[in-house]
């Protein structure tokens, strides 16, 4: 396994662990990962602080270049906010755990030229389908359903 997928999967793990739901994301800049995060919604009463969102935050400011030399990994497609955030700081590349879960915004980021590789990784999937089972009020919270 990719070494930064494994540790958007750490994350998302973390994030479980904690009581929150599994979604990690990681940030890489030239090989080094510069901002890592998890879902942090329920650990923190956050409405906004998916892995993605958390990952960003968590890589601090950076020149709008440093951005559009990066990759974003996540467990899970990203959603219509956390998609939003991508395309603002021009993060030219996605690579996606899993989408059968759940499917984000990844038609939109293509039309404005990211480029989205789906792994389908067993992983990613087996968790999400086993906390959206256990927990299902959460999950839909987190989807805005």
């Amino acid at each position: 396994m990719d070494e930064f997928m494994q540790a958007a999967i750490d994350e998302a793990r973390a994030g479980l662990a904690e009581g929150g739901i599994p979604i990690g994301s990681v940030i890489v800049h030239q090989g080094r990962i510069i901002g890592r995060g998890h879902n942090r919604r329920v650990q923190q009463g956050s409405a906004t602080l998916h892995g993605e969102m958390d990952a960003l935050e968590r890589a601090g400011r950076q020149p709008a270049q440093v951005y559009r030399e990066s990759v974003l990994y996540t467990t899970l497609s990203p959603c219509s906010m956390c998609s939003g955030a991508i395309l603002l700081y021009g993060i030219p590349k996605v690579i996606i755990g899993e989408n059968q879960t759940f499917i984000g915004e990844e038609a939109l980021l293509r039309e404005r030229g990211v480029l989205v590789d789906v792994l389908q990784d067993k992983t990613c999937l087996d968790m999400m389908r086993h906390f959206i089972a256990e927990h299902p009020e959460l999950w839909n919270e987190d989807i805005g359903v």
